[in-house]
């Protein structure tokens, strides 16, 4: 008989000693392992290089080194870990560089607690958190941060299909509405994808959201490119 699958274990990284709390009994109640907190940025970062959790729940705005540097930080002392950003509507501003930094995804602070578990387990599993239509409104409003058109070196590697679901990925599709846009299975543009991701090494869809936006295949409030 096999063996459950372990608990994840996760760090919560937030100034605020209330939200971390409340993290931390929502989580167990709900079977994840709250392995450790932080305060602030440096704690956080201190923290995933101990303990190596499977995913962090970062705050962006903390005192001293912020959420976003400790991301960066995170990512490339232990690869293996996720990181979710914690965020408000008043700082969607900060939800590109969040991507760009190499957050699997973010959660608003008032997340209910069976959503806030699903999101810990989901990027566990290696997908990225990004709600559709929460992505496509905060990637075009923060948008005008966002880096100028450039080549990616692997972009050619691309057929037309693959080009073309990069591009409707970078709008904020789900899986299920690729298939309904493009008329193809579910099955089929799940292959797409990981093919995408295999081309380009991308770890995840937010990943491919940012490569969207940094190659001009999607422009900030803008059409999706057609594909020729």
């Amino acid at each position: 008989m096999m063996s459950a699958e372990p608990a994840p274990r996760v760090v919560v990284a937030d100034d605020q000693e209330l939200v971390r709390t409340g993290f931390r009994l929502i989580l167990t109640a709900r079977g994840i392992d709250m392995v450790g907190e932080a305060a602030d940025g440096a704690e956080a970062v201190a923290a995933v290089r101990g303990l190596r959790p499977d995913v962090v729940l970062m705050d962006i705005r903390m005192p001293g080194m912020d959420g976003l540097e400790a991301a960066r930080r995170v990512l490339a002392q232990v690869p293996d870990c996720r990181v979710i950003m914690l965020t408000t509507f008043d700082l969607d501003r900060y939800v590109y560089a969040a991507l760009a930094a190499g957050a699997s995804g973010f959660l608003l602070k008032d997340v209910t607690p069976e959503h806030l578990a699903a999101a810990v387990r989901l990027v566990r599993t290696g997908d990225a958190l990004l709600a559709p239509s929460i992505t496509r409104r905060l990637l075009e409003r923060c948008g005008g941060g966002a880096p100028t058109k450039s080549p990616h070196r692997d972009l050619a590697a691309l057929t037309q299909r693959e080009r073309e679901v990069l591009t409707l990925m970078g709008r904020g599709l789900s899986n299920s509405e690729l298939a309904q846009t493009l008329t193809l299975s579910e099955a089929t543009v799940k292959t797409h994808v990981a093919r995408i991701f295999a081309k380009l090494t991308l770890r995840d869809r937010a990943q491919a959201v940012v490569l969207a936006y940094e190659t001009g295949l999607v422009s900030p409030g803008g059409p999706a490119e057609t594909v020729p």
